[in-house]
């Protein structure tokens, strides 16, 4: 099936719910057993079955299963945010002693993961330039275990060249993990370019209402016992009310995403003509940093993107920002609505430098009108004018 009608059929069988369309949410800890063959059946083989909720309920498994087939997976593992899906993973495939590189322009919070919790276990990080390409071979020691991108990077935007990083590492036997959520299963097919491990903060594009905090790891049959051990290990486990509303946001991916692309774009490149930005961040600019990975590998772009403004006042910033009615300020993205975020990636690098006397802007373009947008935002840069 295409991925349009995954969306609306995969993880879901209402024949065996009495007709009803979506599966039902489980809320559950204890599992009941009728015999003791039973019980000692799924003890023997507890990621096959559910035998208790931290393993998960039916509703967990709808969505593990929908969003598998929907990457093309083995199969996936739900947890209880981004975040948490990622240091599942991360752990999963390390041990004291072990080396592991990460792509520069990663999510803060996956930089702090490795700079403290990594760190105190005894693993070393090693941080590279997302568009290193194949010098990323020059890095990886005897004890590298794994190589973790992200692309688009967070907050800059930078693409890689996926398939190229991918094969360098899996020639020397180095598991490849990915943080997939800017352009979901839909946009780009992370399994089919080399990677082991697709990771998605769910929270984002998969929920798209804001209001669920979620984590999706799809893995291929070779990672996925470990993955899975590593969440039990954890006691890592979502809720099946946060599943439910998962599978809710699921079936209009596609419808959604499309707006929030067109959107964006539209946007990027209005904004493009403005005089009081200098440069924007959107992996579909031919002048963007690995755009032509972008263009070969991807389906399409999402609804986030950056710009970089003139020098400005921190007043004149505030007198933009502070009056935008339209746009948020909030440090998500993903939902229905518009976000605007002033951002520092000079804080979060270190084997790269990120230069620029102008203030870094993240937008996340919502589901809104695109004029009222636009409006919104040339009022604020009218206030920013006033105020310089």
């Amino acid at each position: 099936m295409k991925k349009d009608t995954l969306l609306v059929h995969a993880g879901r069988d209402p024949s065996a719910q009495n007709g009803v369309v979506n599966p039902p949410v489980y809320r559950a800890s204890t599992v009941l057993f009728p015999t003791l063959e039973a019980l000692e059946s799924a003890s023997r083989h507890p990621f096959d079955q559910t035998y208790y909720g931290r393993y998960g309920t039916p509703t967990t498994v709808a969505l593990e299963e929908a969003v598998a087939a929907l990457e093309g997976a083995h199969r996936a593992v739900a947890t209880s945010s981004g975040l948490a899906a990622i240091a599942v993973a991360l752990l999963a495939f390390v041990s004291a002693g072990d080396h592991i590189l990460v792509s520069d322009n990663v999510y803060g919070p996956t930089r702090k993961f490795c700079d403290s919790q990594l760190k105190r276990f005894g693993v070393e990080t090693t941080y590279f330039d997302p568009l290193i390409g194949a010098g990323i071979t020059e890095l990886m020691h005897s004890n590298t275990r794994l190589v973790f991108l992200e692309s688009p990077g967070s907050l800059t935007f930078e693409v890689s060249d996926v398939p190229l990083l991918a094969q360098a590492a899996r020639s020397r036997g180095i598991r490849v993990l990915m943080d997939n959520t800017w352009a979901t299963p839909l946009y780009f097919d992370a399994l089919e370019h080399g990677v082991d491990v697709s990771i998605h903060a769910a929270t984002k594009y998969l929920v798209g209402h804001a209001d669920a905090m979620l984590g999706i790891i799809n893995t291929t049959q070779e990672t996925f016992n470990a993955v899975k051990r590593s969440a039990v290990a954890l006691g890592n486990c979502p809720g099946s009310e946060e599943c439910a509303l998962a599978l809710r946001g699921l079936r209009t991916l596609s419808v959604r995403l499309a707006r929030h692309q067109a959107t964006a774009w539209e946007l990027a490149t209005w904004l493009s003509l403005m005089p009081q930005v200098k440069r924007v961040l959107h992996p579909a600019l031919p002048d963007h940093p690995g755009h032509e990975f972008w263009k070969r590998d991807f389906r399409g772009a999402s609804g986030l993107f950056g710009v970089v403004l003139e020098p400005v006042s921190k007043q004149a910033l505030a007198a933009m920002v502070d009056g935008l009615a339209l746009f948020g300020m909030g440090f998500s993205w993903g939902g229905y609505e518009s976000l605007i975020l002033p951002v520092e990636p000079e804080k979060m690098r270190s084997a790269t430098s990120w230069q620029s006397d102008g203030v870094c802007l993240r937008i996340h373009a919502g589901l809104e009108d695109i004029d009222d947008l636009k409006a919104d935002l040339a009022a604020g840069f009218a206030r920013l004018d006033d105020a310089m």
